[in-house]
């Protein structure tokens, strides 16, 4: 089976790549089929409705069945913000987003956050879709720390660990972070729908 991950981002590419490791699926990706890379915009309210979004896209671009997600970074003293528009609640870069998380919390004690993404996949593009969701809580550091990774990964700190997932490094982030649980729980699904 050819599965299709709509990003063209080589960090989720190489992990989904390493979860399916199996002669039963093999990951593509939009640079490895030259499928231009899509423009969705995420106009849904939640994460799953973000997600089919670009799963639809992409399916309807390639025909192919899809694996596509939507994630974001919900704190809980600013009422869940920036939840699901957390790459777009503040412009500018990553480094800007941070920079304000850090000024809404400067006065705040509950640091508490949660990590959220919800993967869906398509077999075709009229396939009713089926979701996968991973999330990993813990607190938003007080100062940017770490140089790996993207987004809030210089300020979470997942629980149970004293570092930042940007300390903690990539391989580290990996094993554990809301993304790979989610793509985790969609990889054994198509493992198991292909053994059937």
């Amino acid at each position: 089976m050819k599965l299709l991950l709509a990003t063209a981002n080589k960090g989720k590419i190489a992990e989904l790549q390493t979860l399916c490791a199996s002669e039963e699926i093999e990951v593509v990706s939009i640079n490895d089929q030259n499928i231009p890379n899509l423009d969705v915009e995420e106009t849904g309210e939640t994460f799953a409705e973000n997600a089919e979004l670009k799963a639809r896209a992409f399916a309807r671009a390639t025909g192919l069945p899809v694996l596509a997600d939507d994630s974001g970074l919900e704190v809980d003293a600013i009422g869940g913000k920036p939840g699901v528009k957390s790459a777009r609640w503040v412009s500018g870069t990553d480094n800007d987003r941070n920079k304000a998380l850090l000024e809404k919390l400067a006065h705040e004690t509950n640091r508490r956050a949660t990590f959220k993404t919800v993967v869906c996949y398509l077999e075709n593009p009229n396939a009713e879709p089926l979701f996968f969701e991973g999330t990993i809580s813990g607190t938003i550091a007080t100062t940017l720390s770490g140089s790996e990774g993207f987004g809030y990964d210089p300020l979470f700190i997942p629980e149970g660990h004293n570092k930042t997932f940007a300390e903690l490094g990539v391989e580290v982030k990996n094993t554990l972070s809301h993304r790979a649980r989610a793509f985790k729980k969609a990889v054994e699904y198509l493992h198991s729908s292909a053994a059937k």
